[in-house]
């Protein structure tokens, strides 16, 4: 399908029926985001990647590749594209009536993480360390435009950068944008996915970059990183979910910023 517009996702993306589809235990995803999870606890809690300041590139309305980040980083800055998502995560932040229920989720990382707090607590701990939600454009060469903040010790990025890049030249470019708010020796981790060329929320259909474990590994080493680990999880059952996206595989990429670049 052809690439989707950023004014497209301004005016249709559904922020509540992306999460009700590609967010929620019990949608028939609950594999998918269990290997997020896993990764997520196993990169940030026993892995020891920390530090002062994570940002999370496109988070868009979701949190759960933040829940074991908060216990690795002082301050984490969330931001998005859309504003819609932007809203929606405050919404959570906030404890605003008719944010999204995320208990579900967040009792599943507690159990990874030993119970050390309860859900309720854990919330509140990552409410706390998300210290900002600004607008980011992975097109430009400052991301955060007009924001300038200093370097971060850690990048996430899960799920955007193959929404937000027409082809492949510029997906190179996206990584190299983002990577300019990272220090050297920083981390970056990028939760992703393979194959996939369209994803539905709701009515609406988005474009997404094909992509496979070469061309990502291409463009991470390109933009000046080295590979510590990339783990594909297969999606067996890709005819379930054949109505929202064609995806045959997720990824977990984790990446040093070389000290020369």
């Amino acid at each position: 399908m052809d690439f989707t517009s950023g004014e497209k996702y301004q005016e249709h993306f559904d922020p509540k029926a992306y999460l009700a589809s590609f967010c929620s235990f019990g949608s028939g995803r609950d594999n998918i985001l269990h290997f997020r999870l896993q990764k997520c606890f196993k990169t940030f809690v026993l892995g020891g990647i920390k530090g002062k300041t994570l940002i999370d590139i496109g988070t868009g309305p979701s949190i759960y590749q933040l829940l074991s980040a908060c216990e690795a980083f002082e301050e984490i800055i969330a931001t998005d594209f859309t504003d819609n998502n932007r809203r929606e995560l405050e919404k959570w932040l906030q404890k605003e009536l008719g944010a999204f229920d995320w208990s579900a989720t967040v009792k599943i990382v507690c159990e990874l993480e030993g119970n050390r707090e309860t859900y309720i607590e854990k919330e509140d701990k990552l409410r706390r360390i998300i210290k900002r939600v600004l607008k980011c454009d992975v097109t430009k060469s400052n991301p955060l435009e007009p924001e300038v903040l200093p370097l971060a010790d850690c990048l996430i990025t899960a799920l955007c950068l193959e929404t937000a890049c027409k082809d492949l030249d510029a997906y190179h470019c996206a990584i190299k944008n983002i990577s300019t708010l990272l220090k050297p020796g920083g981390h970056l981790v990028i939760i992703g996915v393979l194959g996939d060329t369209f994803y539905k929320v709701g009515q609406q259909t988005f474009f997404c970059l094909p992509l496979d474990e070469h061309k990502v590994r291409q463009a991470v080493e390109d933009a000046g990183y080295t590979i510590s680990e990339i783990d594909i999880f297969p999606i067996v059952n890709m005819e379930a979910h054949a109505s929202i996206t064609d995806s045959y595989a997720n990824f977990f990429l984790v990446a040093k910023k070389n000290m020369t670049k």
